[in-house]
């Protein structure tokens, strides 16, 4: 159904977190590239190197990032199609993400408004964490929403948001430490956010190599979505 990709340079996660985070949005917003740059890196672009192919079903990225004021996470990322055909597959995943990056062309106006509609469906009855991501801010003269409007939204949605740009990296870094850091905050508070049974959306990955889901009542079965 898809790939992993990731850093071969990338520290050992055991003894760490692992969170399950998917990227949802529109066809075309650039959820593709946004992963890519993150997972594989900046300078693994190459100049005129083409913009990846709609996405087919789900496809898999990893990457390790510290976690203030220390400790590390390994973060599964789940790139999602967002075109309504493969909807049907991509919902299977939602119940299990602890973290979502909600996505939108900031060129593109019917992306935003749809967002709405992403973060209900996504939502559930155990929201996970969310930040709203304005993609493509590097194409200025072609811009359609105003940062005021977004930020607007995210309010109103209970998020945070980032403009960001793979074509030249702004802020990507920044968009899925905020996603890593609001996890982990919500996990110290522990309210809101927990792990969906039996889904591993939060793992507690030990020294001894054993995998426990940081779930209530201990280990949970393997999960079936």
């Amino acid at each position: 159904m898809g790939t992993m990709r990731g850093r071969p340079q990338d520290p050992d996660p055991e003894g760490h977190y692992q969170f399950r985070v998917i990227v949802l949005g529109d066809a075309a917003v650039g959820k593709s590239s946004l992963l890519r740059c993150f997972a594989e890196g900046p300078g693994e672009r190459t100049v005129g190197r083409a913009s990846p192919g709609p996405t087919i079903g789900v496809e898999f990225y990893s990457r390790t990032v510290s976690l203030l004021p220390a400790g590390k996470a390994k973060l599964q990322l789940w790139d999602t199609a967002g075109q309504e055909r493969f909807r049907s597959i991509t919902r299977s995943f939602y119940r299990s993400a602890a973290g979502v990056l909600l996505v939108f062309d900031l060129t593109n106006r019917a992306s935003f408004e749809h967002i709405p509609d992403w973060y209900w469906e996504a939502a559930g009855d155990r929201p996970p964490h969310f930040v709203l991501v304005g993609h493509k801010s590097d194409l200025v003269a072609k811009r359609a929403v105003s940062a005021e409007e977004a930020q607007h939204l995210a309010a109103t949605l209970g998020m945070t948001f980032v403009e960001t740009s793979a074509h030249t990296n702004l802020n990507v870094e920044l968009a899925f430490q905020m996603l890593a850091g609001g996890i982990q905050q919500a996990l110290g508070e522990q309210e809101g956010l927990t792990p969906h049974s039996g889904c591993g959306g939060i793992r507690l990955i030990s020294n001894q190599r054993h995998h426990q889901t940081l779930a209530q009542g201990g280990p949970q079965e393997r999960c079936q979505c």
